[in-house]
């Protein structure tokens, strides 16, 4: 479908990425990730024609349609919603217009020819079915069925881009380019997106920050990081599995050779003034020099180190609301809404975008007015509060980041200031840079700094996960596991509400739906339903896929338990040789057919049962490597066993 080959991105000195050769087929989900800056959504852009390579090659299966999440939703304003949508597949929408067209002139002129010719476009496209299927994606994603005939002017930014996100998927392309689709989406919808890519039969990748969105869509992982990209089979869990062990086995194979140049020069210094031993001494020599290590790149990927304390702690009842209602305008976004929220509690509040969640975090910390109800903070609470808009929550804009972080703790020496700035990842040149120029991740990051130099012992985060890369957001999670305060947050971050929370609460149409417990308990309690209706299905099979791998360790422990553990370990140390081989050779031979596949002329040159084959093995080939690398870490597991006993 698409084939790339010694693709590389250059901006001035730095690289982005190169030597790049890579292939992205029908049928597979391909889920980009890599640290902020490092090239993802460059690469679809790259892709999309929408910006060009440094260097290598592009090639594209002949009348595929690609299809591109735009960001400009200004010039549909004042357009039908429904509309906007049906534009994504500009063939047809263009020659329904011109049929309108012609019927519109039919009394001054009527061409029946080229009518004729419209009608069986339309026919062919199935587009009398255009209007209807449109309004099935728009509902997916959450836009009700009487909003569709709206100007999309009448929508809130997110909703916008849920239409442009519609525009894409109703388009009906053979490959398409999502760059953070699941921005702006609530749960439900994103649900929604997963089931429709995995129905999808063309080539899919996605720029996404969603764990739980990777491992439920992605059949293949493509690593942005060591300045290239690299593809990994599997879903996201897979990949950093395969990427840890792959390191692991390179680092050990760097011990190994530097193990072998340390004993032959032992063997030198001892016997290199013996006559006897002289030739064996040269040897020795030559050996090490034939021995190559190759030094492990460093990643670009980069942990913020965020550590969250209370100054003291909070009364038992930490925050209590009652009977709250709030309207803006005619939308009444909450009503009636009580609840009482206890010291040590981390409290998820899950729903459908709209339906009041933000302003409840509002309204509790006095930035937004209730209309009906009161809030009451308990006895010595200190809350932090993170906004949704964290470029907003920074005021002044034409403060530096270590202007506005010292501001924030007037008592304290500049070598405070700048190594909590360091510790999130701001350099020595970055903490001179105007707040008005900061990324959203940046903003984020330094909010959290402020949070922890507070030392609030009431953490209310508004959805905080939105401009966070992945391993931002795994330094969160990791920070907030250990903070001994009392959370409260909006996420609609599957992932990152199941590793927090010990209380969900839903805000639905119908009310509140409070569940003390964690947030697969609460899908379980609820039967799996619209929220994750697979995972019931997901467990089943890894439960399924856990019985088989361990009764595969049995069987080895079993079949090298008869001798000593010497003997053992030997035997382990072989096989894990000639795995190492074997993994290896597959490799080499993936590497082959990748670039034989990112040729140029590859589509049109080679026959189709050719090719056909071609594609089988290096699935075949794929999946070899996947299972040799399983049982390679079962045998490293059980040579640590021995190590230790």
């Amino acid at each position: 479908m698409i084939s790339v080959s010694n693709l590389a991105k250059h901006f001035g000195d730095q690289t982005l990425f190169e030597g790049v050769s890579l292939q992205f087929n029908p049928g597979e989900r391909y889920g980009i990730v890599g640290a902020n800056g490092c090239g993802k959504s460059t690469l679809l852009k790259i892709l999309s024609r929408e910006e060009s390579a440094s260097d290598g090659e592009i090639a594209i299966a002949k009348r595929a349609r690609v299809g591109v999440l735009g960001q400009d939703h200004f010039q549909y304003e004042d357009v039908r919603i429904v509309d906007v949508v049906m534009m994504g597949n500009a063939a047809l929408w263009e020659a329904m217009a011109e049929k309108e067209r012609i019927l519109a002139r039919a009394e001054e002129h009527f061409d029946g020819d080229r009518y004729a010719e419209l009608e069986d476009i339309i026919v062919q496209h199935d587009g009398y079915t255009l209007e209807s299927r449109a309004g099935e994606i728009l509902e997916g994603l959450g836009i009700p069925t009487e909003a569709h005939e709206q100007p999309l002017s009448t929508l809130s930014g997110g909703f916008k881009l849920r239409v442009l996100l519609a525009q894409v998927l109703a388009s009906e392309p053979d490959v398409l380019l999502l760059d953070e689709p699941t921005n702006h989406l609530d749960i439900v919808s994103i649900r929604w997106l997963e089931k429709f890519l995995e129905d999808f039969k063309g080539a899919a990748l996605m720029v996404s920050h969603d764990h739980r969105f990777l491992d439920n869509v992605a059949t293949t992982i493509v690593d942005v990081d060591y300045a290239t990209i690299k593809a990994y089979p599997g879903n996201y869990q897979a990949f950093v599995r395969a990427k840890r062990e792959e390191r692991e086995r390179r680092e050990r194979e760097i011990e190994k050779r530097e193990a072998q140049i340390a004993e032959h020069k032992a063997f030198v210094e001892r016997f290199r003034a013996k006559a006897t031993k002289a030739r064996q001494a040269q040897s020795k020599l030559k050996a090490i020099d034939r021995i190559e290590i190759e030094s492990l790149p460093q990643s670009s990927r980069r942990y913020p180190k965020f550590r969250f304390q209370q100054r003291r702690p909070s009364g038992r009842q930490v925050l209590e609301v009652a009977g709250v209602g709030k309207s803006y305008g005619e939308n009444r976004v909450l009503e009636d809404v009580s609840l009482t929220v206890m010291r040590g509690e981390r409290v998820a509040i899950i729903g459908p975008n709209g339906i009041g969640k933000s302003t409840l975090l509002k309204v509790a910390v006095g930035e937004v007015e209730a209309d009906a109800g009161s809030v009451e903070w308990g006895y010595e609470t200190h809350p932090g509060y993170v906004a949704q808009d964290q470029k907003a929550q920074l005021g002044q804009h034409r403060q530096t980041i270590e202007s506005w972080l010292a501001a924030v703790c007037p008592g304290e020496p500049i070598g405070f200031v700048k190594g909590h700035l360091a510790a999130v990842l701001f350099s020595k040149d970055e903490t001179s840079k105007k707040l008005q120029a900061l990324s959203g991740g940046e903003a984020a990051r330094l909010i959290f700094a402020r949070q922890v130099v507070e030392k609030p012992n009431v953490l209310l985060l508004d959805e905080p996960t939105n401009h966070l890369d992945l391993e931002a957001i795994e330094a969160l999670v990791s920070a907030l596991q250990a903070y001994d305060g009392t959370l409260i947050f909006v996420s609609h971050d599957r992932w990152f509400v199941g590793e927090l929370a010990t209380r969900v609460i839903e805000i639905t149409p119908e009310g509140i739906n409070d569940f003390p417990g964690s947030y697969e308990e609460y899908l379980e309690r609820c039967g799996d339903d619209h929220l994750d209706a697979q995972v019931v299905l997901r467990k089943a099979r890894a439960a399924k896929r856990e019985a088989r791998e361990d009764g595969r360790a049995s069987r080895e422990r079993k079949r090298g338990g008869g001798g000593s553990p010497d003997r053992q370990r030997k035997k382990l140390e072989a096989r894990l040789e000639r795995l190492t081989e074997e993994i290896q050779a597959a490799e080499t031979r993936i590497e082959a057919l990748n670039q034989r596949f990112c040729a140029p002329d590859f589509y049109e040159a080679t026959p189709g049962d050719e090719r056909a084959a071609l594609e089988a093995e290096h699935r075949e080939l794929t999946e070899k490597v996947g299972q040799l690398m399983a049982e390679w870490e079962t045998l490293e597991n059980q040579l640590g066993t021995l190590g230790g006993s």
